[in-house]
């Protein structure tokens, strides 16, 4: 069964960073990731090493680059997101990959890796709603929640169609364009699609895109998302002090709990 529900009762609201797999190299990347859950993260957003990733902007661009240059595939990402299930076995795993993963390995066996190795969901970024339904129906043969994004400008039949296939929780995108903290979090029309998600029936939304402060997660908790995703900030962090570990541990949980402050 899904994980994610548990992170959602009694209107707990959740903050959720996203990390690459095997960023910077495998070792620290399973180090980081007990970090970041001994600070407060109740869920977790991964991202697998791929050469296009067209929905990420430069500094999760570099992540790519780095995990793959350090020894990290497909292949061995899903041993590693296995090693993080099991020392951590009730968090809900997420995992952010792309279409052409997923049609390389044939979407039966792709989705048989994501639940053997433990993990909840899957978003394809560049997929659409209105393309999904052969992906979601597969997922969910194996028990793996599809995720859907909730653009800001989706129209009522879109946020209709994504309340129905989505399970686990709806990313709903705080603006147009690519991650990155160059362009700061949006809520504007936030309060009305959750309302209109939820209406159709969907799970609890979190918005992502643009997420670097806590006060970026309290507007989308006061406009009523269940909590927040943040991508660019912690790889940044991460960028940064890859060759100083300790000081790179001590910033990222200086970083997360404030942001999981701020869905209280």
């Amino acid at each position: 069964m899904s994980r994610y529900p548990a992170i959602f009762q009694n209107g707990n609201k959740a903050f959720v960073p996203f990390l690459m797999v095997g960023d910077p190299t495998p070792g620290a990347f399973q180090d980081i990731v007990d970090t970041a859950i001994e600070a407060g993260a109740d869920a977790l957003e991964l991202g697998v090493p791929f050469s296009d990733p067209i929905a990420d902007g430069p500094t999760i661009q570099r992540s790519h680059i780095r995990a793959a240059k350090a020894g990290t595939n497909t292949f061995n990402s899903f041993e590693q997101i296995a090693k993080v299930r099991k020392r951590h076995p009730s968090i809900p795993i997420g995992l952010l990959m792309y279409s052409n993963i997923v049609d390389a390995l044939g979407a039966d066996n792709f989705y048989a890796h994501v639940s053997d190795a433990g993990a909840d969901s899957v978003l394809i970024a560049d997929v659409p709603v209105r393309e999904g339904a052969t992906y979601a129906t597969k997922a969910q043969e194996h028990g793996v929640d599809p995720i859907f994004i909730a653009p800001p400008n989706a129209t009522r039949a879109a946020l209709q169609q994504i309340a129905h296939m989505s399970r686990g929780y709806v990313y709903a995108v705080s603006r147009a364009g690519v991650t990155g903290t160059e362009t700061v979090a949006s809520t504007t029309g936030l309060g009305s699609n959750v309302d209109l998600l939820a209406q159709y029936g969907a799970p609890p939304s979190l918005l992502g895109f643009g997420i670097s402060k806590p006060e970026h997660v309290r507007a989308a908790v006061e406009n009523g998302a269940a909590g927040a995703i943040s991508g660019s900030a912690i790889v940044s962090i991460i960028e940064r002090l890859a060759d100083k570990p300790k000081l790179l541990h001590s910033e990222l949980k200086a970083f997360i709990e404030p942001m999981k402050a701020a869905t209280r």
